[in-house]
């Protein structure tokens, strides 16, 4: 399929002048757009936020893009190359005309595409370059690096705080962990973190089952009530 792309960057601008543009080269390259895509919206926004991100998921191999410069489909040079880049490994060509630019499957083309690779590694290279150095700095000047230490972990390890008192009674009838988690639907390092913090240190198991029943019996101390699984 062939798509007419459009964008401007405020309401106050009109996309008519680029449609009839497009219009105009295509009836000249007797070439017939099947789909059009405009939008209003700043040409630094990501394209994967812009509607241009849905249609270069979707374009094939012999699709053709048509606009009518480079500097629509973004105003960064490296979101550019990442672009034609992307449409080069699909088979999509995109053509530009006030550029002159037509990328295709010509030697041209080719060169491009590696230039644009390289340059691409070039920059994710300098962007690994200046974390690792600014956390060798932090770390120089006794600050902490990454994440707070156990803050997902705690988190967690409270969603158990409802089934406390089934917890306590199941340690105190030796009921394994791995049986606890079986009931809870929890994960084992979760339990354990639990216990660590707020069980510890455990009574000694009474050798006697739990049996799943809502309330506790008078003649039997054992039984315990069983709390609905997570």
């Amino acid at each position: 399929m062939n798509y007419g792309y459009i964008r401007v960057s405020s309401d106050r601008q009109t996309v008519e002048n680029q449609r009839y543009e497009i219009l105009t080269f295509c009836e000249r390259e007797k070439v017939i757009i099947d789909g059009w895509i405009d939008e209003t919206v700043s040409g630094t926004c990501q394209y994967t936020r812009r509607r241009l991100g849905t249609l270069l998921k979707q374009v094939k191999k012999g699709d053709l893009i048509v606009c009518s410069e480079l500097s629509r489909l973004g105003r960064n040079l490296y979101m550019i190359m990442e672009i034609l880049s992307l449409c080069m490994k699909q088979g999509c060509r995109v053509w530009t005309i006030k550029d002159g630019y037509r990328l295709g499957d010509d030697i041209q083309s080719k060169v491009l595409a590696f230039a644009f690779g390289l340059s691409a590694e070039i920059e994710r290279t300098l962007i690994s370059d200046r974390t690792r150095q600014a956390l060798a700095r932090l770390k120089a000047e006794g600050k902490h690096v990454g994440r707070p230490t156990g803050s997902n972990s705690s988190q967690r390890a409270l969603v158990l705080y409802k089934h406390d008192r089934f917890i306590r009674r199941a340690l105190q009838l030796g009921w394994s962990q791995i049986d606890i988690c079986k009931h809870l639907s929890c994960n084992r390092n979760t339990l354990r973190r639990y216990i660590t913090r707020f069980i510890q240190p455990v009574h000694k198991p009474v050798q006697q089952e739990i049996k799943n029943d809502d309330t506790y019996s008078s003649q039997q101390d054992c039984q315990v009530a069983i709390t609905p699984a997570l």
